[in-house]
């Protein structure tokens, strides 16, 4: 196999099909352990975007329990077929975008903590920052096993770039393109609004956490940095680094 140059890895690495089998072993060890662990209560393991995602197609009478996953695959395929790029990724690109989304997890980590750190000043009784973070993925039950944990954890790294990054971020950029007045702004106007509505989300509905500041100011902020990732270094990237902050944050720092 040819080795990938640096200018080749920027460029393959951002493509959906490279993507794609990147997130695969990812999407397929979700949704069998959801099946696995969960079996017919597998929706109290599901993360809050899949069940989002879920939902909605069953409100229109597409409620299969296969078809959330089909749709990532079929997504990414057809934009990797419309746009006409080359069927090919090698392992170099696979591993740099693995080393990509550990470093960009780890950044975000460490942006998390200089938050708190801020947020501490005006309250000095706020909780260990592991603690506070923990909200990051929703549906967390804090009785469910760690394997549990972390499936819903990689559930929500994946399905909530999908609807937030996937498809509501180039839809609002479209949009937001119509107006001559805006079509220089489109693309930080929505990345700024996806990433309010990211974070509102996970306040909304019965199911929904209770208001908190320093909460919904980290969850926006997160969502403009995998918006950015996403614009930048392209779909598999950012649900990588999303993903693997998740688990590292959700399973290996609260377990230690």
């Amino acid at each position: 196999m040819k080795r990938t140059s640096k200018s080749n890895y920027w460029q393959q690495s951002r493509l959906p099909w490279p993507s794609l089998v990147f997130l695969m072993p990812m999407l397929i060890a979700y949704e069998l352990g959801v099946i696995w662990v969960g079996g017919r209560n597998a929706s109290e393991i599901r993360s809050g975007a899949d069940i989002w995602l879920r939902g909605g197609l069953e409100a229109v009478g597409l409620g299969v329990g296969w078809l959330p996953p089909l749709l990532v695959v079929v997504g990414l395929l057809t934009w990797q077929w419309i746009e006409r790029h080359p069927w090919r990724v090698s392992l170099e690109t696979l591993a740099g975008m693995f080393a990509e989304s550990v470093v960009f997890a780890f950044l975000l980590l460490l942006l998390g903590q200089l938050q708190s750190r801020v947020f501490s000043l005006a309250d000095a009784t706020r909780d260990d920052v592991l603690g506070e973070m923990r909200w990051l993925v929703a549906l967390t039950p804090t009785e469910a096993a760690t394997f549990a944990r972390a499936l819903g954890y990689v559930g929500a790294g994946i399905y909530e770039e999908v609807l937030f990054r996937l498809a509501l971020l180039p839809a609002s950029i479209f949009v937001l393109r119509q107006p001559l007045m805006l079509r220089a702004w489109a693309t930080p106007l929505a990345v700024l609004i996806t990433s309010l509505l990211f974070s509102a989300a996970h306040h909304a509905g019965p199911s929904g956490e209770p208001f908190d500041l320093f909460r919904f100011c980290f969850r926006a902020l997160a969502g403009g940095i995998f918006a950015g990732l996403f614009v930048l270094r392209g779909f598999g990237i950012t649900a990588g680094s999303h993903a693997l902050y998740d688990l590292l944050v959700g399973v290996l720092l609260a377990d230690a």
